[in-house]
């Protein structure tokens, strides 16, 4: 298991097991399909940590069946009334990041929990007739994303040879991921700027 997929999973597991509920906004750890467009197989083991709380998803539209139809702009939630937020995904495809990150802090509860992923170098991925694709972030922006929050851990995900590969047609092959990630070893890569995205972990 790679450092950010350890980052993910141990990060999920104390939210999940600190939180009576959770709201996943896009649907983003794509664990049921008739709350979203996308499953992911290998993230199964979330199952059993969900159906211990009260899981909601939201999105801005109904096409995907999602719990709770809103914007991320402006959250239907009162004021600290929120146990834990992930957010996958999401903030390259709104209009206002800055926004949205205020009203993700807004609707947790003090001390509350927020896991958000958002890519660097990645290549466009906008839907028709559900989201475009407008922003990109480095890691000095997430002290102006995330002003407020008490506490903020990040993770990067990829080394810069792995992401140029994970950018290339041969990225889809275990054996390049392999040989990309030793690479990056071999030449202080893991450490670089130059990465796919970044995981957040994020208490208020």
């Amino acid at each position: 298991m790679t450092t950010w997929e350890m980052f993910f999973k141990e990060r999920l597991i104390t939210i999940f097991t600190h939180s009576s509920s959770l709201i996943d906004i896009g649907a983003g750890l794509r664990v049921y399909k008739e709350k979203g467009n996308r499953v992911d197989p290998t993230r199964q083991w979330m199952r059993p940590y969900l159906e211990k709380i009260d899981y909601q998803v939201l999105d801005p539209i109904p096409d995907y069946h999602p719990d709770i139809v809103g914007d991320i702009h402006a959250l239907p939630f009162g004021d600290n009334t929120q146990d834990a937020i992930v957010c996958l995904a999401v903030l390259e495809h709104v209009e206002d990041p800055f926004r949205a990150c205020r009203e993700m802090l807004r609707a947790l509860k003090a001390g509350g929990y927020c896991f958000v992923y958002v890519p660097f170098l990645y290549y466009y991925h906008a839907e028709k007739g559900y989201y475009k694709d407008f922003w990109r972030f480095t890691k000095d922006s997430f002290p102006l994303l995330f002003q407020g929050f008490t506490r903020m851990e990040i993770c990067p995900v990829r080394g810069a040879v792995e992401t140029w590969m994970h950018l290339s047609p041969w990225g889809k092959y275990s054996l390049i991921k392999t040989m990309s990630r030793i690479l990056d070893a071999v030449f202080s890569k893991k450490l670089s700027n130059q990465v796919s995205g970044f995981y957040i972990a994020l208490q208020k």
